[in-house]
């Protein structure tokens, strides 16, 4: 199949996950065959994503289980984001509130970790990102480090992400709770920061971008901030009529991730 002619003028995509390659453990429709296009028609590509809830392994297993090839290196998670971030600072010990795949990105920072230890709320920076097992004692330890002077990182603000059930709560529901009690303003590494965007760049090589998402805060936005173009699928979070009203508008809005790579795109 061929690359929409509209889409021409693109080297490289830069693809987000949820809600537009996929939603749960579902691909979108025809997402498989679009991106199997991009890769016949030459175009060099990118996953990148909000998720920290698994690492970059974690995502090329999931990719390949849905029936799309991809390499570690086309995965950019703000976990690694995270884990650049923290390396490049002066901090020591840190109280998580994240997965198993933070934790870990956190560590390998060579950060200590001072969950569950009386020393919690002594922590020199609070990390945050969404979680199934996200309780109110992790909110309680978050907060009192807050309070005590730690600085706060988050991995989004995505106030939800898309499901086959319905929204489910992201991470920028917990970072809400974590801001509002403790009365600061956490730092985002994650969309709609460039940094992502710009890491997937120095991967893939220069070239003229697109990113494609569902959210027009996140991907549009950080697609700006990074100097990027950005379109929009209404396969997630983002309905036709929230990107008719979106200013500036996306360069695109398509149903699908198919429809845009493959067909018309209004």
């Amino acid at each position: 199949m061929p690359v929409a002619p509209g889409l021409a003028p693109y080297d490289t995509f830069l693809l987000d996950l949820d809600g537009c390659v996929w939603v749960g453990d579902e691909p979108t429709p025809g997402a498989v065959e679009a991106v199997n296009a991009l890769r016949a028609a030459g175009r060099r590509l990118a996953f990148v994503t909000n998720d920290a809830r698994h690492g970059e392994e974690d995502f090329v297993r999931k990719l390949w289980r849905l029936g799309f090839q991809a390499a570690r290196e086309e995965v950019v998670t703000v976990g690694g984001a995270l884990q650049h971030v923290l390396a490049e600072s002066a901090h020591a010990t840190a109280y998580v509130v994240g997965s198993v795949a933070v934790h870990r990105h956190v560590t390998d920072a060579g950060l200590r970790i001072l969950n569950g230890s009386d020393l919690a709320d002594r922590a020199d920076v609070v990390v945050v990102s969404g979680h199934e097992r996200f309780d109110f004692a992790e909110l309680k330890g978050a907060v009192r480090a807050a309070l005590r002077g730690a600085d706060v990182l988050c991995t989004g603000r995505d106030a939800t992400f898309p499901m086959p059930d319905g929204p489910w709560p992201g991470t920028g529901a917990v970072v809400a709770a974590v801001e509002a009690a403790a009365g600061i303003a956490a730092q985002s590494v994650g969309k709609p920061e460039p940094q992502l965007f710009l890491t997937a760049l120095d991967r893939l090589g220069n070239g003229h971008a697109l990113v494609v998402g569902d959210r027009i805060d996140a991907d549009v936005g950080g697609a700006r901030a990074a100097g990027l173009d950005g379109a929009i699928v209404l396969t997630g979070a983002t309905t036709a009529a929230m990107a008719r009203d979106a200013d500036p508008p996306p360069a695109f809005v398509a149903e699908t991730l198919a429809q845009l790579l493959l067909g018309y795109a209004r």
